[in-house]
Parts: structure tokens; sequence; C-alpha cells
């Protein structure tokens, strides 16, 4: 499929441009040059994004991006950066990474940094406990130990619940597998953080039925593939394939493949049915930030 082709000599331009910063990059003509598209994938971040080990990486919008990459740059090579919650935005904005296909909502504050594609999941973040704790709702955390991941949206969320009157000890973890762990050695009562993302960590447990995910939701957000700022060319590529899954019905039938059949390691189905939310945004395809959700 032919798209946007940018002339060597422009390339060379914005290459060699003094003061031109990576967060301006056409990545249109990046990929073009190079031949390489560079995705950010996350190793821990089931069902979106996740690793089985051995370099291979996979989940829903692990396949969405390499659906687009086929699209839109046919003869590119495919390179896997692996990101976490802190660097997964300063690797976008310096280059590092072409596009990534993680688990990152999208907020204001983030959209005044990196952009946004449209959005292909919106999620509630909740709790992922022991079902012998006891713990089924939000006051029942109280004086207990919660952890999180650190660099996500659950670390002021969580803030402010202990502002308006919930005190617990709050415990940052590295990432969503440690963050699992701890729990799961009993050295924090709960983990904070997306449904989707609770239940892919949770699927890929020894023991997945001694855990169940509850409590009353701290805030519903979307979450879509980021992208550089200031690079509209790209955005509207990729946006314009998206929307034409989302039309013809293979983003719904991605989504069942992820979220409502068993997936790897465990074969375990994650049982999360297609949201309400996600079906408006799907006829209505947009990036709008989490704060225009009510949270």
């Amino acid at each position: 499929m032919k798209i946007h082709q940018v002339a060597f000599g422009a390339i060379a331009c914005l290459i060699s441009a003094v003061g031109v910063h990576a967060q301006d990059i056409n990545t249109i003509a990046k990929v073009n040059s190079s031949g390489t598209i560079v995705l950010g994938v996350r190793d821990s971040s089931a069902p979106l994004s996740y690793t089985l080990g051995n370099s291979k990486y996979l989940g829903y919008h692990i396949e969405l991006c390499e659906n687009i990459v086929k699209a839109l740059f046919p003869k590119a090579n495919v390179r896997y950066q692996v990101v976490t919650s802190q660097n997964r935005m300063p690797l976008v904005q310096n280059g590092t990474i072409d596009m990534e296909c993680g688990s990152t909502s999208n907020t204001a504050v983030r959209k005044e940094q990196v952009d946004f594609a449209h959005t292909t999941y919106i999620t509630e973040a909740r709790y992922a406990v022991k079902a012998n704790s006891g713990i089924t709702r939000n006051e029942d955390l109280a004086g207990k130990t919660i952890v999180t991941t650190t660099g996500t949206t659950l670390v002021p969320r969580l803030r402010k619940l202990e502002k308006d009157g919930l005190k617990f000890n709050l415990v940052l973890a590295r990432d969503h597998a440690e963050s699992m762990l701890l729990v799961d050695q009993g050295r924090a009562d709960a983990f904070a953080m997306d449904d989707n993302t609770l239940a892919g960590n949770i699927a890929n447990l020894k023991n997945p039925q001694d855990y169940k995910i509850v409590g009353t939701p701290l805030g519903k957000e979307p979450i879509a593939l980021m992208l550089r700022k200031n690079d509209p060319a790209f955005k509207q590529a990729v946006d314009s394939h998206i929307k034409k899954l989302m039309d013809s019905g293979e983003l719904r039938k991605l989504f069942d493949k992820w979220f409502m059949s068993p997936i790897p390691p465990s074969n375990t189905s994650l049982n999360l049915p297609f949201p309400a939310s996600l079906q408006a945004a799907f006829q209505a395809p947009n990036n709008d930030p989490a704060e225009t959700y009510g949270n």
C-alpha cells in the first residue's frame, strides 16, 4: 500500500536541521528512510501487550500495531523495544520508538507531551485481591497495604482516595509483574490498576482461581496507541487505518480474541465483555482524554 512518500532531500534537511527536536520527527519519512519501525511494547500488560519470553510479544495492542504497520509500511522491518511506565513517553518523544503499543491511558496532561491515536480500549481501575481476603469494596482497604505501579495514573488516583479519608499504606512497584507478585506473596493486600491489566496478570498466575477483582471503580480511562506530537501525517494514517478496522468489524473481532477467548500462556479467558463506552468510541472515533469521561 503506497502512502505519503517524502523526498530524501527533505529527510536529510529534517535530520540535519539545527535545533530540530526529536518530538518533531516526521515518522513516515523516518521509517521510509531507515526501512525499520520501532514499536514500544510492555512485558506484563496482558492482554494489551505482554511477553511469553524469547523476545515474543503479543496482545490486543501488539496485534493492532502489527496490522497498522503491515498496511502502512509493508516492506519495513519491525523492531520491538520494551518500555516501562516511567520511560515510555520520553522514548516516544526522543525518537527511540515510533509508536507505543502498550497500555497507556490518554490524559490531558500526557497530551501536552505526546499524542494518541483513536481510543481502542476503555478501562476501569479497581483492585486485584485474594479471593479469601474478605475485601470486596474500597472501605475494606482501610489500614491495608495497596500496591500500584510507578509512573501510572493510579498513583494520583490513590493519593486522592487517601485525601478523601481512606487511610492505607501505599507501595509503589517498578512494573505490573512486581505489583502482582507482592499480592501473591502476601506482602500487599491489593493491587490497584486497570481492570484489563489486573485480569491479564491474574490469568498468568498458577492459581488464577484464588484471585478476584473488586472495589468501586477509581475512574474510567481511555487507552490508545501513543504517538509523537506534531506529526499529523502519521497520526492521520494511523487513525484512518484504525477507523477502517472499526468500521469493518475487524477490531471488534480482535477484541473478542484477547478479552473473551482463552489466551496464552495459561489458555485462560479473561471474560471481559465489550463495554458500551468502547462501542460508542468505535461508532464515533476520537482521542478524547480521561477528563472527558467525568473522572
